[in-house]
C-alpha cells in the first residue's frame, strides 16, 4: 500500500462532493417555475419517446434518467450514440420526441452537433448543463441549468448529483407527482446525513485491490457506472459495473474467494434479488460490502435513510464519492488531478 499522506478533507473532490446538499438545495427552488412549466408543456404535448445523449458521467445520469421516465412515466428512453451525428451522419427521425442532452462543460463538440441535429430532426432538444454560457445552451430550446457552481476537481461529483435532483424534478412536475416533490424538497438534509457516514470499511479493504465488480440495478444502475468509474479514474482500479441481472450472463465465472464486489440497491422491487446476489457472491467465499436497506452482515454499510426510493441513488452516491476519495489518497492517488485526464474532453 502506497499512501500520499494528505487528509482526505482537503480535497477539491472532498469539498465539492461536500457542496453537492447545498447546491441541490438551491437547485430546487431556482429551477421550479422553469420545470412546472415545462411539465405541464410535456402534459399537453406528450412526446412519441425520449431520447439521452451524454458522455462519461452525464451519461450515467442519463441511465438513470431512464430508468425514472420508464418506470414513473412509461415513455421508451433509448440512449443515443454521438458519434452517429458527429462522425457517421446520420439523418435521424425524431419528430415528437423528447432529445435530453446533459453536460457539465455544455463544450463537446459532438453533443453540440447532436443538439443542432435533433432539433432540426423535429425533436424538443432540452439541455441539462452546469454552464449557462456554453455551446450547447445556446443550441438548446430548453436549458435546464445545474446550479453547481465552478467544479473545479476533475472528477464531476456536485454536477452530477445535480443531474439527478434535475432528472426527477423534471419528471415529479411531468407526472405532477406532489409526493416525489415533497421528497426532493427533503433530499439535501438526508444528503448531508449520508455525506458524514462512515464507509472507511470499503477503503480499507479496497487498499491494495486490483479489480472489483460493482452492482446495481434499476435505479441503482447509475449509481454502480458512476461508482466504477470514479474508482478507475481516481483509483487507478480497474472496476466494471453490472446490473445485477446481467452478472450472471458470463461475469459471474469469474467469482471467487476474495474477489471484490460493491453493491448497491434501493428498497424497491429489485431489493430482494440484489440481496440475493449478494448472498450468492459470499457463499462463493466473494468480499462483498453492500449500500443496500435491510443487509445485515457485517460487510454492509451504513445508509441514510431516503425520503423516496427514487432518491435513494443520491444519497448512495454521496457517501460513496466521500470513500472514493480518501480510497484515492489511500493508494497514493491525486484525486483532484487522475493521470490523462482534463476536466473538459472535447470530442468528436
Amino acid at each position: 500500500m502506497v499512501t500520499t499522506g494528505k487528509n482526505p478533507d482537503t480535497t477539491l473532490m472532498h469539498a465539492e462532493a461536500a457542496e453537492a446538499p447545498a447546491v441541490v438545495a438551491r437547485q430546487l427552488p431556482a429551477n421550479e417555475d422553469l420545470l412546472a412549466a415545462l411539465g405541464q408543456r410535456m402534459r399537453a404535448q406528450p412526446p412519441h419517446f425520449v431520447v439521452t445523449c451524454a458522455r462519461g458521467s452525464s451519461d450515467h445520469a442519463a441511465t438513470f434518467a431512464k430508468y425514472v421516465i420508464e418506470t414513473q412515466l412509461g415513455y421508451v428512453t433509448a440512449s443515443a450514440p454521438p458519434s452517429a451525428i458527429s462522425l457517421y451522419h446520420t439523418t435521424q427521425r425524431l419528430d415528437d420526441a423528447l432529445y435530453i442532452l446533459i453536460s457539465q462543460s455544455g463544450e463537446s463538440p459532438d453533443l453540440v452537433s447532436c443538439c443542432e441535429a435533433a432539433r432540426t430532426a423535429g425533436a424538443l432538444v432540452i439541455a441539462m448543463t452546469n454552464s449557462r454560457n456554453s455551446a450547447l445552451a445556446a443550441a438548446a430550446e430548453v436549458v435546464i441549468p445545474l446550479h453547481a457552481g465552478v467544479e473545479r476537481s476533475v472528477a464531476a461529483t456536485k454536477s452530477f448529483l445535480a443531474t439527478l435532483a434535475a432528472i426527477l424534478q423534471l419528471v415529479a412536475h411531468w407526472k405532477n407527482d406532489a409526493e416525489l416533490l415533497r421528497a426532493l424538497r427533503a433530499t439535501p438534509e438526508a444528503m448531508r446525513s449520508a455525506a458524514a457516514l462512515d464507509w472507511s470499511p470499503l477503503v480499507t479493504g479496497l487498499q491494495d485491490a486490483e479489480h472489483l465488480f460493482v452492482l446495481g440495478r434499476g435505479l441503482m444502475l447509475a449509481a454502480a457506472q458512476e461508482a466504477a468509474l470514479k474508482f478507475k479514474e481516481t483509483c487507478g482500479l480497474h472496476a466494471e459495473a453490472f446490473s445485477t441481472a446481467e452478472v450472471r450472463h458470463g461475469p459471474m465465472a469469474l467469482i471467487g474467494p476474495g474477489f471484490p464486489a460493491l453493491l448497491f440497491a434501493q428498497n424497491d422491487a429489485t431489493l430482494p434479488g440484489a440481496l440475493e446476489t449478494a448472498r450468492e457472491f459470499r457463499a462463493r467465499s466473494a468480499r462483498v460490502w453492500t449500500a443496500a436497506p435491510g443487509d445485515t452482515h457485517a460487510d454492509a454499510l451504513p445508509l441514510a435513510v431516503a425520503p423516496h426510493p427514487l432518491c435513494a441513488p443520491l444519497l448512495a452516491v454521496q457517501g460513496f464519492y466521500r470513500a472514493v476519495n480518501a480510497l484515492a489518497l489511500a493508494r497514493g492517488r491525486n484525486p483532484d488531478a487522475p493521470l490523462h485526464l482534463n476536466k473538459i474532453t472535447e470530442t468528436l
